[in-house]
């Protein structure tokens, strides 16, 4: 099993690709799949964040919490820097109200679940980020209404429920978390769940892939069907991500964080909360349906741009040049 586990751990990237082809083949094959596969979409991000979280010593998490560089840069980056590029750029559908409510809600919500994943596949930091996730579900459920009506006036307001983001992160994120800690504490009793746990462990690339696939299979027909008009969208989901990979870098870089927490910063300004915004942009108006489809459409562009973050940052492992040597695993800062 470890052979196996170091194995698939070596071929991340091929296998996350390998997931995004299946699930496209899928999709255009059988569109009949999409439907149920859609209702695994939150089974299948909770178990694979449970087993993300299986990883994370949480004994450890006071220590984490306390150095507060990395927080109060994830949340400068999200908070502040993220806002203003996200105003620029949606000015591009700002004539049409359901492609801007899309881009929106997507874009000012920052990732809180799959992006501790991804950061981890890259050589993130982990630790670090998890302990910035309540910081940033807190933030973004309080601000959000605040940059919908600056940028999207009160009538985008007005349409809007935050109760489904609510609940979506209460299923997707806190009930995994719990259950993580929950077997950690369970593992220190029993030498056959610490076991168990460390072979679920050694499942998180493949229910990464499976994952991706879901997602993929599920939501790439209902793009298809209303392609001509997301494509303007496009553009703005890879430019965003193009811009905000330089401005995370550098905003970390001047933090004065390691290669890890770097890395982390990176991801967090990039990576959006789509699946988790995904319920409460479908709990819209029949008349801004195609605000649900933009929030589809960014998560299959991010997917593709994580993909490719995570080969660069692993191709990139390399002695740091303010002499801080790369790791292979995320520590908690001493």
């Amino acid at each position: 099993m470890s052979r196996l586990t170091e194995w698939m751990d070596a071929r991340q990237v091929v296998l996350a690709v390998a997931g995004i082809a299946v699930g496209a083949a899928l999709a255009l094959g059988l569109p009949a799949v999409a439907r149920p596969l859609e209702h695994a979409i939150t089974p299948a991000l909770a178990a694979l964040l449970y087993v993300t979280f299986l990883a994370v010593p949480f004994v450890r998490l006071a220590a984490v919490f306390r150095d507060g560089r990395l927080l109060t840069t994830v949340v400068v980056l999200n908070f502040a820097v993220v806002p203003a590029v996200v105003f620029g750029l949606s000015r591009v559908v700002a004539q049409d109200s359901a492609l801007l409510l899309g881009v929106l809600l997507v874009l000012l919500t920052p990732c809180v679940d799959y992006v501790i994943v991804f950061s981890g596949m890259a050589g993130g930091d982990r630790e670090r980020l998890l302990a910035a996730t309540p910081v940033l579900t807190i933030g973004q459920v309080l601000l959000l209404p605040a940059y919908l009506w600056l940028m999207g006036g009160e009538h985008t307001l007005a349409a809007i429920d935050l109760r489904p983001l609510v609940e979506a992160f209460l299923l997707v994120v806190a009930v995994p978390l719990a259950l993580a800690v929950l077997t950690q504490l369970l593992s220190r009793r029993s030498a056959v769940i610490g076991r168990t746990a460390g072979v679920v462990q050694g499942g998180l690339v493949p229910l990464m892939a499976l994952t991706l696939l879901v997602v993929v299979a599920s939501q790439l027909t209902r793009v298809g069907e209303a392609v001509t008009e997301l494509l303007p969208i496009v553009p703005v989901f890879v430019a965003y991500a193009v811009v905000m990979v330089p401005i995370g870098a550098g905003l970390a870089r001047a933090a004065g964080l390691d290669r890890p927490g770097r890395i982390a910063v990176v991801f967090s300004g990039v990576t959006r909360n789509s699946l988790v915004v995904l319920p409460l942009a479908l709990a819209l108006p029949p008349a801004l349906h195609l605000a649900a489809l933009v929030v589809v459409t960014q998560t299959l562009v991010e997917l593709l741009v994580m993909v490719v973050l995570v080969g660069v940052f692993r191709r990139m492992r390399r002695p740091d040049p303010a002499g801080v040597e790369p790791v292979r695993e995320n520590r908690a800062p001493r």
